[in-house]
């Protein structure tokens, strides 16, 4: 990923709210980033540009040298399908599907049969250590397993990124370093990780910290070979 003088502005005339403020970042595959910033730095926004969720409103993006920050919907829908998985501070799991269900729940709209939708999120679930929890609905769930089940879910297309907004804000501590760990070995195993916090203690399990302040980068660095 390669974003290049990325603005963001919300709204128009006398009611412009300016976010990104020029944002320069090559994403290399297989990173485990954290984007960290106080609340309002604009570091959620450039994680929804980053994830085809939104679109700058100037500068260049690229995505494996294909230029997406003007892309139609259809195009970016298809990116985010083949390229993103997503993990929330919430979990929205569906409440009266169990976590087979839950997980299998995006390879409906990519036209996967029952049967083999059915498999793959079993060996996701296996994959994330709830092997025993398959059939449990979400009030029968822990946070942490809730969260197991979210990424389960954002891993069952396969996609080659793993997008996390403050994916421990609703867990406590103990929780909260499983589930890193659980991140940590996905990006051993080649996923290319970016993790969105304002906790010290989180962004010190990925292997570079970009800080954002008042919608610029004012620090990059690399914490781990």
């Amino acid at each position: 990923m390669k974003l290049s003088e990325i603005t963001k502005v919300y709204g128009k005339g006398a009611l412009e709210v300016p976010v990104l403020h020029g944002i320069d970042l090559t994403i290399e595959d297989g990173e485990f980033l954290a984007i960290m910033g106080p609340s309002g730095s604009g570091k959620s926004t450039l994680m929804n540009i980053i994830g085809f969720l939104d679109y700058p409103t100037s500068g260049t993006f690229e995505l494996n040298g294909e230029k997406v920050d003007s892309a139609k919907e259809s195009i970016l829908a298809r990116l985010r399908n083949e390229h993103i998985g997503f993990v929330f501070q919430q979990f929205f799991m569906l409440p009266r599907d169990n976590a087979i269900k839950n997980v299998a729940s995006p390879l409906i709209y990519a036209g996967v049969s029952k049967r083999e939708r059915t498999e793959r999120a079993k060996k996701m679930l296996v994959k994330v250590g709830l092997e025993d929890r398959m059939k449990h609905l979400p009030n029968q769930l822990s946070g942490g397993q809730k969260q197991r089940v979210a990424i389960a879910r954002a891993l069952v297309n396969n996609p080659t990124i793993l997008l996390a907004d403050e994916p421990t804000g609703a867990l406590d501590s103990k929780t909260s370093e499983q589930i890193m760990k659980l991140f940590m070995q996905l990006n051993e195993e080649g996923k290319t990780v970016i993790i969105v916090t304002h906790e010290e203690e989180i962004a010190a399990y990925a292997k570079r910290i970009i800080t954002i302040k008042d919608g610029l980068i004012t620090n990059d660095r690399r914490v781990k070979p």
